[in-house]
């Protein structure tokens, strides 16, 4: 199946992303948010990126100008009506997602694919939402989504070769690295990153070390470019909580269980670099 058209659901980091590195590949894409001024965040960002790649040489003026014409506004799902691929990049939440794919199930063509850049729910789950959970499938981009490589290309239990090999091929063009996961909870990257994270939090919690002491360890002992407590904070510590109680309701094993700081933390609306405090502070 051949993919042109694009739809990407939200505009905000990863959308937002995910609709740059798709119109720098040549597709045509719509950038779909709920809000004019999502949409111009959005866009707003797209702009920056591109045009700190023209000062750096890796791309011309006019070059860069073309890729911002392939971008489109959308604020109306309706508009998903004739495209080839929607890439939904919505809030983690699980009724949210189901409800937006039982919507594109009826706006998009037959032949439309249907995935989700969920970083941890199950994609069976989200296709369980269709008449089509054949055609659905998991494409989690990695953070910034222009510069990390990776996608994890998720398989729900109905999803067909077909559609994995379409969206494989697809993920080659936009230059980025495609790696097959089966659809379990935090899928590769969340399961493994997640808990060392939270180990890292229950360090810190139990006293063992300073959250510098912790960082330091990590960055110079174990060649991390950074900390697991700064990467939580730029992540957000409300998703690393959310992510930590999928891994637990989906395995119910007391090994994934939040760290209480965590908790006390994201109480207290300390979410990280988003806030400007989590683990650290931040201007």
């Amino acid at each position: 199946m051949t993919i042109q058209k694009v739809l990407v659901i939200g505009a905000g980091q990863m959308g937002s992303g995910i609709a740059q590195v798709c119109a720098q590949a040549g597709f045509d894409v719509k950038l779909n948010d709920m809000k004019e001024e999502f949409f111009q965040r959005g866009l707003t960002t797209i702009t920056k990126n591109l045009s700190r790649n023209v000062e750096k040489g890796r791309m011309t003026e006019d070059e860069k100008e073309q890729v911002l014409s392939r971008i489109t506004k959308s604020l109306d799902l309706n508009d998903a009506s004739d495209v080839d691929l929607v890439i939904e990049a919505a809030v983690e939440n699980m009724e949210i997602k189901q409800s937006i794919f039982k919507q594109l199930d009826e706006i998009t063509p037959k032949h439309a694919i249907l995935a989700s850049n969920t970083s941890s729910l199950p994609i069976t789950e989200i296709a369980a939402a269709t008449n089509r959970p054949e055609q659905v499938i998991g494409m989690h981009f990695m953070n910034p989504v222009p510069v990390m490589k990776l996608v994890e290309i998720i398989r729900g239990l109905a999803t067909t070769d077909e559609v994995y090999t379409s969206i494989e091929e697809m993920t080659k063009k936009l230059n980025k690295v495609p790696v097959e996961v089966n659809d379990f909870p935090g899928f590769v990257s969340n399961r493994i990153l997640m808990p060392m994270i939270n180990e890292a939090i229950y360090t810190l919690y139990e006293g063992v070390a300073t959250k510098e002491a912790i960082d330091d360890v990590m960055k110079l002992g174990m060649n991390h470019p950074m900390g697991p407590l700064q990467l939580a904070d730029f992540i957000g510590l409300d998703t690393c909580l959310y992510i930590m109680e999928i891994l637990h309701d989906g395995f119910g094993d007391s090994k994934y269980r939040p760290c209480p700081l965590l908790r006390k933390y994201v109480k207290a609306g300390w979410l990280g670099k988003k806030t400007g405090r989590g683990f650290y502070e931040y201007e």
